[in-house]
């Protein structure tokens, strides 16, 4: 994680002299995200697959960002987002035990996992060419209960809770006169055996202070929280709606 925030923050520091908006910039969007959900999670050493043996899901997926830029040398911008993702299924634990659930059992399970981001970044390029290089500090809490559906006094739970500081990257290309755009960003970090990557590629239309976008997500975390461990992949279409001023 050193070297992680040691080239992050050597590439800030070049950035900032580089980047500052013209104008104050706000604005904000809401997207659903319409996520396939794959990987297994660990408890205390048993694990279980939450595509194949849970069965899982979408419920809902929804997603709040909201920005601010501001000519203002050296200060980096602001970006703040919130991802909520719920899970629910019906499905069998497979030939091992999961915890407290024996082998074989009929389950219900919930997957809850909610995250915050801030980004603090800087504009490298702000023309037909946009490119933003910043750092995010990502606050998730993670928690799945299973339910044996037979003996229900049998409940699993697993939780991770963490604050994680990670790269970010994002870069659009504006199509002159038209209001269309392409664009991606993401936020990445690896280190002592953990990993998280959260990317999304779009097209984007803008027409006054509407913008309307729609694109693929993936979002991968492969994280352990003492005897708990999430190693999860989410990925799928996604569709925004935001203003801008």
């Amino acid at each position: 994680m050193r070297k992680l925030m040691i080239a992050v923050g050597g590439s800030l520091v070049l950035a900032a002299p580089l980047a500052n908006a013209d104008i104050l910039g706000v604005g904000a969007n809401v997207s659903y995200w319409d996520s396939d959900f794959s990987g297994e999670v660990v408890n205390k050493g048993s694990a279980v697959d939450i595509e194949n043996d849970l069965n899982m899901d979408s419920d809902s997926n929804a997603n709040f960002t909201a920005y601010f830029e501001h000519p203002v040398p050296v200060l980096p911008n602001v970006r703040v987002n919130y991802t909520s993702i719920s899970q629910s299924g019906s499905g069998e634990i497979g030939l091992e035990d999961f915890d407290v659930i024996d082998a074989g059992a009929r389950v219900s399970s919930d997957l809850d996992l909610d995250q915050l981001d801030a980004t603090f970044y800087y504009e490298v390029l702000d023309n037909w060419v946009n490119l933003d290089l910043g750092l995010t500090a990502r606050k998730f809490d993670g928690e799945l209960i299973v339910r044996d559906q037979t003996n229900t006094a049998n409940v699993s739970k697993t939780t991770v809770d963490a604050v994680v500081p990670m790269g970010y990257l994002a870069a659009r290309f504006d199509l002159p006169f038209t209001g269309v755009s392409v664009g991606a960003d993401g936020n990445f970090v690896s280190y002592s055996g953990d990993s998280l990557h959260d990317v999304n590629v779009y097209g984007q239309f803008e027409i006054a202070m509407l913008q309307l976008r729609a694109g693929y997500r993936e979002m991968a975390i492969d994280y352990e929280d003492d005897d708990d461990k999430l190693d999860v992949e989410l990925s799928g279409p996604f569709a925004s709606v935001g203003f801008t001023f």
